[in-house]
């Protein structure tokens, strides 16, 4: 356990509105990338590194004579620092890393890897196992990683090296990363060509960090739950108790019957009715805040000021004034802000993104959005605006966050526009649109519809090359009822994944349509990230930052509303 005292020492600061969203630190790492050719084989894992705020580096053709800044070495290809330069082998001796990238090369490489370039065999899908799944450098990850490139085993020259990852070939196991103690440092060396694989980028940075001497993470955060609410909370205990490294210590709600709930869901947690206790608790290290949101700041501040990471519910708050109220106060702190923002590993969302990465539309253009449908808004405080922020807040919080990581352009203005014409016991909105520009020229549009006979798609864009559009899935499941014959019951749309369709212009004028394929989901993704980013210092998939700017468009459309449509400035400082 590690207590509210959870600080890393010998800390690399990071900025409250840096791109790396976290008020926690970590270790600096000073890594030297040294590529004889163009680094274009290994520019996605350079631009993940770059993510993370406490790691530095520089990039250089040749070898310097001096390494004593650095604490890691990475070489591509590695037969080209064969044999071994006197300054980087007396580097590893006196206690630095170096990472010998082999690149698709079957030349000699240093003596200090112990082993030796095999055969380069045919390209293929590899399945890539950790030798030791109990590993660090394991935690949370697959139990497989499933890459791309050529075969490319490596030979062991002695009983001195460890191998972390083999590849399955024919019945067999081949080592494809492998690391060895030389005197005071370390050297691994690695086969595989996949950076853009995010299992294997997470990885090499846990291997980075090894290499550099950081100290192993083996402890673990005790987690509270402020908030109890019907599913929600159950959700976050759960996704908690599955996170390796996170501990669900605590539950806080001031309705006794939701608290006998989480009793018998959670019985070994502690049990509060009001905050104050809960912030008071010095084993509690992270709260996870979820209640509604006129109370997100409030919480989050009387939390963070008692040394507690948190995580709020989305959205992160109802304005600007209260999310600068909330990192200027998680930055005086040193302690971690984010937003629950679980929706970046919706399948959907997923595969449009590997879509635009892999430009299968080209540049994209313009996009849209929509939730909705027609029937009666909610009694609970979702459908009251002074409490939720209105009809927007609510799913528009995450279909805002979905555009903006689409999107990473800078707003340049935003429009609002609403009507109020059927549900009238209810202070939110009917139907509420906020229409973005962003710097470039790229529009994008979120329409949430309570009055909606007919649905929009979920996903509309326009690209230079195609398109891609997501059409809504509606699915019941029947049970068996010995008295009524069946039972039916149909699962919400908004937790389906749609049908995705690719549009794509042939070189004969023709447009081709194609169903895309989707990820697998991947439960409580958001969790294993959080995890990730506080105990390794891993980016985190949706960053403070976005959040903000979340937040900042919803408060600007809200005033556009106000006037009745107005295009507002964007303001993101």
């Amino acid at each position: 356990m590690l207590g509210s005292r959870f600080k890393v020492q010998s800390y690399y600061k990071s900025s409250a509105r840096g791109d790396d969203s976290s008020m926690l630190s970590h270790i600096q790492m000073n890594i030297l990338c040294c590529f004889s050719n163009s680094p274009s084989k290994v520019s996605s894992l350079l631009t993940y590194l770059k993510e993370i705020s406490h790691v530095r580096l520089t990039i250089s053709e040749k070898l310097p004579s001096d390494l004593s800044k650095f604490q890691v070495v990475i070489t591509d290809p590695a037969s080209a620092f064969y044999p071994s330069p006197k300054q980087l082998e007396q580097f590893v001796r006196s206690g630095g890393g170096w990472l010998g990238v082999v690149s698709g090369s079957e030349l000699p490489i240093s003596e200090l890897f112990g082993v030796s370039a095999g055969r380069i065999g045919p390209e293929s899908e590899l399945r890539v196992l950790f030798k030791n799944h109990n590993q660090p450098l394991a935690v949370r990850l697959s139990d497989a990683v499933y890459v791309k490139g050529r075969y490319h085993p490596l030979q062991k020259l002695g009983h001195d090296v460890t191998t972390i990852l083999h590849a399955d070939w024919r019945y067999g196991h081949s080592p494809v990363l492998v690391c060895r103690k030389v005197d005071a440092g370390h050297t691994a060396c690695i086969t595989l060509q996949d950076f853009d694989n995010t299992d294997l980028k997470q990885i090499i940075y846990r291997l980075l960090r090894d290499l550099s001497g950081h100290p192993k993470t083996v402890q673990h955060l005790n987690v509270g739950i402020l908030g109890y609410a019907p599913s929600v909370g159950e959700i976050h205990g759960i996704g908690v108790n599955a996170t390796d490294g996170f501990k669900l210590y605590a539950v806080c709600d001031t309705n006794p019957q939701r608290l006998k709930t989480a009793a018998h869901r959670f019985p070994e947690v502690k049990i509060y009715s009001n905050a104050e206790n809960l912030a008071d608790d010095n084993n509690v290290d992270l709260v996870i805040i979820a209640t509604p949101p006129n109370s997100h700041a409030k919480l989050s501040l009387r939390m963070m000021k008692n040394n507690k990471h948190v995580v709020c519910e989305k959205p992160l708050a109802l304005n600007r004034k209260e999310t600068d109220q909330m990192l200027q106060v998680a930055d005086k702190m040193q302690v971690h802000l984010s937003c629950h923002q679980n929706r970046r590993w919706d399948p959907d969302y997923a595969a449009i993104k590997h879509a635009l990465r892999d430009n299968l539309i080209g540049d994209l253009f313009y996009m849209e959005t929509f939730v909705g449908g027609f029937s009666h808004p909610c009694g609970y405080w979702h459908s009251h605006e002074e409490i939720s922020g209105g009809a927007a807040y609510d799913w528009g919080a995450h279909y805002l966050d979905w555009i903006v990581g689409i999107i990473p352009d800078p707003p340049e203005s935003v429009a609002g526009f609403r009507h109020k014409r059927v549900w009238h016991d209810i202070t939110n909105a009917d139907q509420e649109r906020i229409w973005i520009k962003f710097k470039g020229g790229k529009e994008a549009e979120f329409i949430h519809s309570d009055i909606a006979a007919v649905r929009k798609p979920k996903w509309y864009l326009l690209g230079t090359k195609g398109a891609i559009i997501g059409h809504w899935k509606d699915v019941d499941t029947y049970h068996i009822d010995p008295i009524v014959y069946f039972q039916q019951h149909r699962i919400p749309a908004t937790e389906m994944t749609p049908d995705l369709t690719l549009f794509q212009r042939h070189a004969s004028g023709q447009i081709i349509e194609q169903k895309m394929a989707t990820p697998e989901r991947k439960d409580y993704g958001f969790h294993k990230n959080l995890a990730d980013h506080l105990l390794t210092g891993e980016p985190l998939v949706s960053s403070l930052k976005d959040s903000v700017k979340v937040v900042s468009i919803l408060e600007t459309a809200a005033l556009s509303a106000s006037k009745g449509g107005t295009v507002e400035p964007f303001d993101e400082s």
